[in-house]
């Protein structure tokens, strides 16, 4: 490679990995709007839990992590993740989480270092349904094991445990990767987000 491939080579990536202000600032709403939605999303966990138990409740799992999703959705570069979650766990601290502001970083961490790994593998070059809910459906069971240990769910049985795990996979790729890529799909429609990378592949074919 010559020196001007080179040089064209590190521009590349720099454009490639620096944020412009309008995608800061879709981080920041989409972290904001994550707060205010969980504090909805609380009361409806508990309803769950009371009707359904520890399943039940699983079946929302997905959309505690349809933000970040989006936002790397609509973004599609790296560190995006990383921002956006950061950014959802300290609003969360400062509107009060009902599960804790440990948790609510703890999550977070789990949930950025997996979406960076999954988008990594597809070089941030494929936001196909596939790759969505290959990615939502990832992003659980990490931190589902971090909360079996933080909540007590490793006092549940073995079978529901298990059954647990698989509904919040299941919930995760639809609630997360597939929700949050129509979302994303309708939004670029609107014609509202022409300067986001999804918006640009769309009209790139």
């Amino acid at each position: 490679m010559s020196a001007e491939e080179t040089k064209k080579s590190i521009k590349d990536r720099i454009r490639f990995s620096a944020f412009t202000t309008a995608e800061i600032v879709m981080m920041a709403m989409l972290a904001a709007a994550n707060g205010v939605l969980t504090m909805y999303i609380s009361p409806v966990n508990q309803l769950l839990n009371g009707l359904g138990g520890p399943i039940a409740t699983s079946t929302i799992t997905g959309l505690y992590m349809l933000y970040g999703m989006l936002a790397c959705y609509l973004i599609r570069k790296p560190g995006t993740a990383v921002i956006t979650f950061g950014i959802g766990a300290v609003v969360q601290s400062f509107m009060g989480s009902a599960y804790g502001i440990p948790s609510a970083f703890a999550a977070a961490a789990c949930y950025m270092v997996v979406a960076e790994a999954v988008f990594a593998v597809f070089r941030y070059r494929k936001w196909g349904m596939a790759q969505m809910m290959l990615a939502g459906g990832a992003l659980v069971p990490i931190w589902f094991y971090f909360a079996a240990r933080m909540f007590g769910y490793v006092n549940w049985s073995g079978d529901i445990l298990a059954l647990a795990l698989v509904v919040r996979i299941v919930s995760g790729m639809v609630l997360s990767g597939i929700l949050s890529k129509l979302v994303g799909d309708a939004l670029v429609k609107s014609g509202l987000l022409r300067r986001f990378a999804a918006a640009k592949s769309t009209l790139e074919g």
